[in-house]
This record gives C-alpha cells, structure tokens and sequence, in this order.
C-alpha cells in the first residue's frame, strides 16, 4: 500500500483532521489521526493490518512467536497484525505509570517477539513497552507500526517498520507557529486520561 492509500483510509473514516491539536507526548500538532475512527471498521483494519504483516514479513521478521502491543492503542492492530501473521497477541498495560504484563500473559527467556503500535510520533509508547519486555527476557526484534508521524526521526530502541512514514509537524507548546497558536487547542488522545 502507498502512503496516499493509507491515508485516503483515514480520510475515507473521519480520521484525519485538521486544527490545533494536543498529541499524547505534550506535543502540538495542526493534524491528529484519529486511529480510533478507523478501528471503529473492521474491514478497514483488517487492509491495514494484513499490509503490515505483509511488509512485516518481506522485511524477514515474519518468524516471531507473539505480537506485543502497548495497550490501549496498539490492541486492535496489533492483534489484527498477529491474526495475518498467524501468532498470538498480547499487550502491555500501565501499572502505576510503567508497562506491565498483566492478565496471564507470559513470554518466555529468549522469545522472540514483535511490537505492534498504531501511530508513533516521539516512540515513548514503544520504547516503554520494548524496556519492559527486555527486563523479562524477550527478543524483541523490531517494531512495527500503521503510520510513522515522525517520518522516521523517532527511535523507539529497536529497529522500527511503518506501514507508511508521514512527516507531520510537531511542536513544543511554547514554540508554536502564529497561525497554530491562533486556534484554541483540544486534546483527542488518550494518554493520562483517568
């Protein structure tokens, strides 16, 4: 899939939008995808999904035995990723600020395993899940993702594979250009919400 395919999909579900945007880093954006739009259609996933298992497994890291995801975003692609490469999914879940495996889930010395996240833009999600997973013992051999924002400047500790790279500006919040400071921000992420 192209760039523009992946793209015209978010477009297609309501989920690329445009204004003044408070990203889940602290960062700011005049453009927010909002993946939850797209994971709302199952089919849309699914295209998604099977391309990333698909680009996954022409890069040679098709042999893994689990999909990892930090929860609450990467759930949904990452299960719909693991379906297409035919292994489990589990994910990781914040215990008192850190990623933790909760609910039974286990991965073994030495196992190799593959992160799977919906939308990076700094990495933080990745690289807390991938420092979890290497203090239990895992072989994380690379991560995966629908859409790089940082148009792959971010590094997530591990080599990173996106379904597509689409620079997106980002900005400190005392750094904003005029015509973004000029629209009153809202904050559609998830990250920190009680």
């Amino acid at each position: 899939m192209t760039t523009d395919e992946i793209l015209d999909i978010f477009r297609d579900c309501g989920a690329l939008l445009e204004g003044h945007f408070i990203l889940s880093s602290g960062l700011r954006s005049p453009v927010f995808l909002q993946k939850a739009k797209v994971f709302m259609h199952p089919d849309k996933a699914e295209v998604l999904c099977k391309a990333l298992a698909e680009k996954v497994r022409a890069e040679g890291l098709g042999n893994v035995s689990q999909i990892v995801s930090p929860a609450v975003g990467g759930i949904i692609p990452g299960y719909e990723t693991a379906r297409h490469l035919g292994v489990p999914a589990i994910y990781t879940e914040r215990v008192d600020g850190k990623f933790q495996l909760r609910r039974g889930f286990e991965i073994y010395l030495g196992e190799k395993v593959l992160v799977v996240e919906d939308i990076v833009t700094t990495g933080l999600s990745i690289r807390e899940c991938v420092a979890c997973l290497k203090e239990i013992g895992a072989d994380v051999v690379a991560a995966a993702c629908l859409i790089d924002r940082s148009g792959g400047e971010a590094d997530v500790g591990v080599p990173l594979i996106a379904l597509a790279k689409y620079k997106v500006p980002a900005y400190p919040a005392d750094a904003l250009p005029p015509e973004l400071a000029a629209i009153p921000a809202v904050k559609p992420g998830s990250r920190g919400l009680q």
